[in-house]
């Protein structure tokens, strides 16, 4: 049976409905090597992002995915405290951010090493914490892959062959995710495996198609953070290439940072319920489209 992962345990698809593919409920973009990185009272946390979650509970949000990974804040121990507060099943990630987010043990890793250390998180769970990552989350530098990213690249593969698990990848230029899907098929994984993350940053709308003619899957997260008629127009133009089946949409917000004072000011996950999906419908987009895109896909990425 395929399920989906969480902190409150797995789902089945008819328990679910509306997911956010791509959110952050606590995220921390100083280097691991910063003092006070990534540490923050989990009752803190819960005050701030408490009403955050609660406000896309009453949209009939039943999932998030918190994107947050190792070297950028990844805290499962807060999402399961934030989770169980709420009552909101939140998705949680294995796996490590590009330099120069990379902690010391992991550059000194082997992919050998690596690769048991995401199985066991995917397998067992992250940490103590007992709540099994459901997916791998990494990225690649802007111009190229460096060494040390192609190192966890491949180690992220071949978990996930063994595993099923996605790979999601922030990476900004469609040339270097083609790149990364070559790593990944080398190694024995799939492409249909790969979630192609912030792929909106590549202008090329042929470098889109390309990536989601490979298998990937194409996330547009930029919803509420760019106008919402270049959102849509771009949402249209993946459907009308026929991606409707690749393509995940979500806001790329949040969070609770422990670099500001109180964690700072959340920004809303509510846009997408509120403005997107009507501005969609309104233009044509069928119901059931609309669904496809917000309820089978995110299950159908990020379940095994």
């Amino acid at each position: 049976m395929t399920l989906l992962h969480t902190t409150l345990g797995p789902r089945r698809a008819d328990e679910l409905g509306m997911i956010l593919p791509h959110e952050h409920v606590f995220v921390d973009l100083r280097t691991p090597d910063q003092p006070g990185y990534a540490e923050a009272d989990p009752a803190d946390v819960i005050r701030l992002m408490g009403p955050q979650i609660a406000a896309i509970k009453a949209q009939g949000v039943t999932a998030l995915v918190e994107c947050s990974t190792g070297g950028v804040g990844l805290r499962v121990d807060i999402d399961l405290a934030v989770s169980r507060a709420t009552g909101l099943p939140i998705v949680v990630a294995t796996g490590n951010y590009r330099e120069p987010w990379i902690p010391e043990w992991v550059r000194g890793a082997s992919e050998a090493e690596l690769e048991a250390w995401m199985r066991r998180e995917l397998t067992v769970g992250v940490g103590d914490t007992g709540v099994r990552a459901a997916w791998i989350k990494l990225s690649a530098g802007d111009d190229g892959i460096t060494p040390l990213e192609a190192r966890i690249l491949r180690a992220a593969a071949r978990a996930s062959a063994a595993t099923g698990a996605v790979i999601g990848s922030h990476t900004i230029r469609g040339r270097v995710v083609m790149d990364q899907l070559d790593i990944i098929e080398a190694e024995g994984g799939r492409a249909d495996r790969f979630i192609s993350i912030h792929t909106q940053e590549e202008k090329d709308f042929g470098l889109n198609v390309a990536v989601a003619a490979r298998g990937a899957f194409i996330e547009y997260d930029h919803v509420g953070r760019a106008p919402d008629d270049e959102v849509a127009g771009l949402i249209l133009r993946a459907l009308d290439a026929g991606l409707a089946g690749q393509l995940l949409i979500s806001h790329d917000l949040g969070w609770y940072d422990p670099a500001r004072p109180g964690g700072g000011v959340p920004r809303p996950y509510t846009h997408l319920s509120d403005v997107m999906l009507p501005l969609l419908a309104a233009r044509g987009v069928p119901e059931a489209t609309l669904r496809q895109l917000t309820v089978d896909n995110p299950f159908m990425a990020f379940a095994r």
